[in-house]
């Protein structure tokens, strides 16, 4: 067990941190875990997900088979309900991972009643009026990454999920995954991707590694630079030092390069207040 572990696990539970467990990974090795209380092996890692799908994408830009300047409705030809709010047509897949789409907001199956959507997601999203044209504001919201999940269907000719387990989760020898489905069988995106911790903390290894994990390549050193540039959901603090994810209830994946270390935690954390792991790990020195 390595010492930052150990010393970080000290620190959630000396500041009665909610976590369940933590992994880590230095350089190209193999991830470490530690459990902080019993738990089940897989948890809902909510909006980390979309790091998931981002990297998706990344694949079939470096496949040469999707460009991030193109739009929702070139991309989804005639799965496009008709009478969409017509802001989608100018809507490109880099708009949808920087959240600068004017949806108007509520779709979220971890916070609204899902049952209450239209079967078809897509026209539960695509049909509602817009509240500003694209790239106006930033709208944080899951609408456009269940749009992402499919544009991986129609572009690839695989579900998301399918997708990722041949191209992401079995690379990166994941024991097992789960994806919340929308009722025609589409993974959401955007949350409700159920893994291990010690598995949530390789995505972030590929991308402190330039694309490659292990000495497998799974994105190309482009896509990483483009990611951690644009923010596509790994984001940087406000000095550069770390990229971070978060996920409702407390789950976060960081990045940090200088200390050449990925770090990860899943947890039920719902109340303000709670210990600061990201600065703690940030500024960890051995």
């Amino acid at each position: 067990m390595s010492k930052f572990l150990e010393d970080l696990a000290k620190f959630i539970r000396e500041n009665n941190g909610r976590v369940f467990s933590v992994a880590e990974i230095v350089g190209d090795g193999l991830p470490e875990k530690i459990e902080i209380q019993e738990n089940n092996a897989c948890q809902n890692i909510y909006s980390v997900a979309k790091v998931f799908t981002v990297t998706a994408i990344g694949i079939l830009c470096d496949r040469g088979l999707l460009t991030t300047d193109k739009t929702v409705t070139e991309l989804l030809g005639d799965e496009c309900p008709e009478g969409y709010d017509p802001y989608w047509e100018k809507t490109t897949v880099d708009m949808l991972m920087r959240h600068r789409v004017g949806f108007p907001g509520g779709f979220d199956i971890d916070v609204f009643n899902a049952s209450e959507y239209d079967p078809d997601y897509i026209s539960e999203i695509m049909l509602k009026k817009w509240v500003c044209p694209p790239d106006t504001e930033r709208r944080y919201d899951d609408a456009g990454y269940y749009i992402l999940s499919r544009i991986v269907n129609r572009i690839s000719g695989k579900p998301l999920f399918a997708f990722c387990w041949e191209n992401i989760f079995e690379p990166l020898r994941f024991r097992e995954a789960a994806w919340s489905c929308c009722p025609k069988g589409h993974a959401v995106g955007a949350t409700g991707l159920y893994i291990r911790a010690e598995d949530m903390v390789k995505i972030g290894a590929v991308y402190l590694n330039g694309g490659i994990y292990r000495g497998k390549r799974i994105v190309s050193e482009k896509w990483v630079n483009t990611v951690l540039e644009k923010g596509y959901e790994l984001s940087p603090n406000t000095d550069g030092d770390f990229y971070s994810k978060g996920g409702m209830n407390g789950q976060n994946l960081l990045v940090i390069p200088s200390g050449n270390r990925v770090v990860g935690w899943q947890g039920y954390d719902i109340h303000p207040g709670g210990p600061d792991l990201t600065e703690f790990s940030a500024m960890y020195c051995e």
